[in-house]
């Protein structure tokens, strides 16, 4: 075999992942394969996705894709599987995990919505939409740039609980990695504050893996009761001495502390007390458990001097963090790993706003699973190209070495490696003029289903 040119060496692995990106679509593959390839070929997906067929890149009618997202078949397991494998450097892997919503308001058409929040307000002036939510799990790096590595989607239901959804996508990301040789501390998930830190840690028991969540400032947590001399009568105590988020008075002397002075957030201070837990209630309808569920952890506290650049106007807060894992926190990495995981509002900010993640109008959910996996696998060749594409900037844009460039730089000359690493998807075979409907046939009203509202 004669040597690749260092063109090819550069490319081979976005070649590997095409083909083997391929062989996850078992149902029209090639139509969904050259969806995708139209989704990374074009600026900004349009408003309507039936555009995209007219991309050179597509060369099947724009009934393939609709077809392709109404029949086609995606085998999410190895596809997952696949996008493990692309994760950013070396070291202790850290995930986030966030929920983001796709509005459907007024698809009455369409089941399994649910209302959930959104930052615009929808419904009465409250920001409230009906639609579907879609739980994503993202690898973040440590270096400064807006790239992420997705390894999961999920789209919650309206009857279940997020947090117990991202607790299976946890285990399952974990048992994947089992095979992975990793060396060093488990890896790190990151969760924002609306999820529950009692029921995240109860759910992972016996997995390897650490959990950090952002907490309210008005949290309280216990220590560990002190033992009585002499023994009481009746049911012995559970709590200790409280500590209060909000009251400096009731905290103690911290069990480990990190100090750093930093180019962006100043001088940076990071406290840890160890043995603490909350006081639960409802332990049988929100944990599954007769008594009252105890989960010890570490509440973590960080301050900050001031706020990176173009932020500094605003009073910078403190920030308080739920950690339990195996050992002793790091410190340095919790505080690092949260301030990254607001990478993936920006991943998800540009799946929405150029690749057209919740463009496309589709009635039934099946069809924005398999637009949701497309979107996805289209990121990843986008992230696997950072390196080789040339910059192709705008005039009021300032140059970028090719290790630096943004997702939307990326994009704007992807197509230009696609003659080069070729495509596995079949040539079209022409089949004549689809007959259609036919003719005095009705398809009549479509069923309605009202949005799902769960109780508070």
């Amino acid at each position: 075999m004669a040597a690749s040119s260092p063109i090819g060496d550069h490319l081979l692995p976005l070649r590997e992942f095409r083909e083997r990106l391929h062989g996850c679509f078992e149902l029209r593959a090639d139509a969904l394969f050259e969806l995708t390839e139209a989704i990374v070929s074009t600026g900004a997906v349009p408003s309507s996705p039936v555009h995209l067929s007219l991309q050179p890149v597509h060369r099947r009618g724009w009934g393939s894709l609709y077809a392709a997202l109404s029949r086609g078949r995606i085998d999410t397991e190895a596809l997952r599987e696949l996008l493990a494998t692309l994760g950013p450097g070396s070291g202790t892997p850290v995930y986030a995990v966030d929920v983001s919503p796709w509005p459907r308001c007024d698809a009455e058409a369409s089941p399994g919505r649910g209302y959930l929040y959104h930052p615009s307000r929808h419904s009465a002036g409250q920001p409230i939409v009906a639609g579907w939510a879609y739980q994503l799990v993202a690898r973040l790096g440590f270096e400064r740039d807006s790239w992420v590595a997705p390894v999961d989607a999920r789209r919650v239901e309206p009857e279940e609980d997020a947090n117990r959804v991202a607790a299976e996508q946890v285990r399952a990301l974990v048992a994947r990695l089992q095979p992975i040789p990793r060396r060093g501390a488990a890896p790190l998930f990151v969760f924002d504050a609306g999820y529950d830190p009692v029921r995240l840690q109860r759910s992972l028991e016996g997995y390897r893996a650490q959990i950090l969540v952002r907490l309210h400032s008005g949290r309280a947590f216990y220590a560990e009761p002190d033992l009585p001399p002499k023994r009481p009568v009746g049911r012995p105590y559970r709590h200790g001495r409280k500590f209060s988020c909000k009251d400096p008075g009731t905290w103690p002397e911290p069990t480990g502390e990190y100090r750093e002075s930093t180019g962006d957030y100043g001088r940076v201070r990071v406290r840890a007390w160890s043995g603490l837990h909350p006081k639960t209630r409802r332990a049988a309808e929100r944990y599954g458990s007769e008594s009252a569920a105890v989960a010890v952890g570490t509440v973590v506290l960080v301050e900050v001097e001031r706020l990176p650049h173009g932020e500094r106007r605003r009073r910078p807060k403190v920030l308080w963090l739920w950690w339990h894992g195996e050992g002793e926190p790091d410190l340095d990495l919790l505080w690092r790993a949260y301030c990254r995981r607001f990478d993936v509002e920006h991943f998800v900010k540009f799946l929405k706003g150029t690749l057209g993640w919740t463009t496309p109008r589709v009635r039934h959910p099946e069809q924005a699973d398999r637009w949701t996996w497309l979107v996805l696998a289209a990121y990843a060749q986008l992230r696997l190209a950072r390196g080789v594409v040339a910059d192709r900037r705008l005039p009021w844009e300032r140059p970028l070495p090719t290790h630096k460039l943004t997702p939307t730089r990326v994009l704007r000359n992807f197509v230009s490696l696609l003659p080069v690493v070729g495509t596995p998807a079949r040539a079209p075979k022409p089949r004549g003029r689809s007959p259609g409907r036919p003719k005095g046939s009705l398809s009549g009203p479509a069923k309605r289903y009202p949005a799902v509202k769960k109780a508070a």
